[in-house]
């Protein structure tokens, strides 16, 4: 058992994270600045004995004692992170950097949670861990990209110079129960927009191309990485490689909500990649990981507690 920290562990990923490290029996100390995260995500963790909440921004240093830190602390979706884009890049690199002095102090292993906008708008499809990218350094969506890009180069050169223990994951498009209702991302915008019985919003032509992962399956792979033997440490590509067409997972969401919405088209925001599909050979190898839940699978559950959600 450890002693773990999680930061912007009140999130979407880091409440999942948080319940199964504490299910696992770990003490868990989850670090949160609410700005995009939510208490009633990790509400149902308060009364555990081997659970704790701290508010705290990871811009600034931290001081506690621990084995294991999981840095996912970052808003992720364009309506958030472009709500104040220089606290984004602070979040990603300042944040990176105390994260990282903490487990030097502490000789704790540490995993970053990246994210495939390193890749940017690809030109090699699927995605390898080997492709450097294609990013925009100024563009509306750089705040996130190149604060990813440059947390990853801080990780690896605290491993360089200071033999950091540290593993790295790229995470792809994630989905599941807990996301938020306004924060953008098309899974959430399609199923709450069929609920209310308003119109689908489709950004360009729908003919781009994600790729979806459930979150129950990112977890496991996260957690896994952490394990995993001191040798390995990332990056890694972890995400489900089913491609779909947005006007697919319209469809589809249309098709399980029911109702009466239609599909209306509105210009493709700046920047915005026209194809994303991660290539997880290395994950299946070094992790014995791969994807278990399928989209339609998936998307019930979401829709199921986006339900609840909206009633309540």
């Amino acid at each position: 058992m450890h002693k773990i920290l999680v930061t912007g562990g009140a999130g979407f990923l880091g409440s999942h994270l948080c319940e199964l490290l504490v299910a696992q029996g770990h003490d868990v100390l989850c670090v949160d600045n609410f700005y995009t995260g939510g208490k009633g995500n990790i509400q149902h963790l308060l009364d555990k004995p081997n659970f704790e909440l701290l508010r705290h921004d990871v811009t600034f240093p931290l001081y506690v004692e621990v084995g294991q830190i999981y840095n996912l602390a970052c808003p992720a979706s364009p309506i958030h992170y472009q709500r104040d884009p220089v606290q984004t890049t602070k979040t990603s690199v300042h944040g990176a950097i105390n994260m990282l002095g903490l487990a030097k102090r502490t000789r704790a292993r540490i995993l970053q949670a990246s994210t495939s906008e390193v890749y940017g708008d690809p030109e090699v499809h699927p995605q390898t861990e080997a492709y450097w990218g294609r990013v925009n350094p100024i563009g509306p969506r750089s705040c996130y990209d190149e604060g990813k890009r440059c947390a990853e180069t801080l990780f690896f050169d605290y491993y360089r110079q200071h033999q950091l223990d540290i593993k790295v994951v790229r995470i792809f498009n994630t989905y599941g129960p807990r996301m938020h209702p306004d924060d953008g991302r098309v899974v959430s915008n399609f199923i709450v927009q069929a609920l209310r019985g308003a119109d689908l919003t489709i950004y360009g032509s729908g003919s781009q191309t994600r790729s979806f992962c459930y979150v129950d399956d990112l977890i496991d792979a996260m957690t896994r990485m952490m394990a995993a033997d001191r040798s390995f440490i990332g990056p890694v590509n972890i995400g489900n490689p089913g491609e779909f067409t947005m006007l697919q997972l319209a469809e589809m969401v249309l098709r399980l909500v029911g109702g009466t919405s239609r599909l209306t088209y509105l210009p493709a925001p700046e920047d915005d990649p026209m194809q994303r599909q991660p290539d997880i050979r290395l994950a299946k190898e070094k992790l014995g990981w791969a994807p278990k839940v399928g989209l339609e699978d998936g998307l019930k559950e979401t829709i199921a507690y986006f339900r609840r959600t909206l009633n309540a």
